[in-house]
């Protein structure tokens, strides 16, 4: 894990800053996910008809699910010293380039691209890419905006 401080962050911009720890995308996330957000597409949630139905013989996660990730794997792989609070503040760009399979394992590359500073605190710009273990492509690719609150 990385650790920064606010008065080093703007020097880090462009640079990658972190890569997370593996995190497996089990059936039981996925139907819970979907039971959290009312989609219940049977490409998320019927196995059997997966296995004879699309091409990675497997359940897919959704996308969203892999997207709301992002704070779980950007909070194990950064670190602020000083933080008194961290709000999600919107995305610019996400793409969702190729599906994850029930039984997955994801991990989040994550660039800093910008820091802004914004009344009390700081607005980053995070480049994250999504990647499958075992897949040449990324599962997601998302710009995301987070504003840090330094302690007073």
């Amino acid at each position: 894990m990385k650790t920064a401080t606010f008065e080093n962050l703007t020097s880090l911009a462009g640079q990658e800053i972190g890569v997370s720890d593996w995190v497996e995308i089990t059936q039981d996330r996925i139907n819970k996910f979907a039971d959290a957000t009312g989609d219940h597409q049977w490409i998320h949630v019927d196995p059997a008809r997966a296995a004879a139905e699309l091409p990675s013989r497997s359940t897919i996660a959704h996308g969203f699910l892999t997207l709301s990730l992002l704070s779980t794997l950007i909070r194990e792989s950064i670190q602020f010293t000083g933080l008194r609070m961290a709000i999600n503040y919107g995305l610019n760009r996400v793409r969702f380039v190729s599906p994850v399979p029930s039984g997955s394992r994801i991990r989040a590359l994550i660039t800093l691209q910008s820091v802004d500073a914004v009344s009390g605190g700081f607005q980053v710009t995070w480049q994250v890419t999504i990647e499958r273990e075992g897949s040449d492509k990324p599962a997601c690719v998302a710009d995301w905006i987070v504003r840090y609150y330094p302690s007073t």
